[in-house]
């Protein structure tokens, strides 16, 4: 596969995420808190929707990251310092929100405005954060060796 192909796959992905995030966060996850407040009469069910649009907001920069990454690629340029960086920040924001969405699920238990399958997906969702945040950081490493070492052959 040539590199304009996987930029216009990785760029159809990203859509495809983004328009998955848009039915999770716009229509799945406020239904189901809607639930979950009919079982759970004082669960405040629009804070809970208010700190799921905030959890996304990183989720969308990722996103954006993983665009620039692919022009990038596009340009055959894929072991570069630009991509390293972007890397790094891709980990720092999945590090980001996933010790917010542990302190906010926390904060939330705490105040017993939670119910459990709430605090099982976020601890769920936790350690996914935090394996791609190390997944992330691992390759931004590696792209930034790669990169450093294309540069001293040329």
């Amino acid at each position: 596969m040539d590199q304009k192909k996987l930029a216009i796959w990785l760029k159809a992905i990203v859509v495809g995420c983004a328009l998955c995030g848009l039915a999770l966060f716009g229509f799945i996850l406020p239904r189901y808190l809607a639930y979950a407040a009919e079982e759970v009469p004082d669960l405040p069910h629009t804070a809970w929707n208010v700190f799921m649009w905030v959890l996304a907001v990183p989720c969308y920069a990722v996103l954006v990251c993983i665009w620039r990454m692919s022009d990038e690629i596009k340009r055959d340029n894929s072991f570069s310092l630009e991509n390293a960086k972007l890397l790094k920040y891709i980990a720092l924001l999945a590090g980001l929100d996933s010790a917010l969405l542990l302190v906010g699920n926390l904060a939330f238990m705490l105040t017993k405005h939670s119910v459990p399958t709430l605090a099982l997906a976020s601890a769920i969702l936790c350690f996914v954060g935090l394996a791609m945040s190390v997944g992330a950081a691992c390759l931004s490493h590696l792209v930034h060796k790669a990169a450093v070492a294309q540069e001293e052959g040329d």
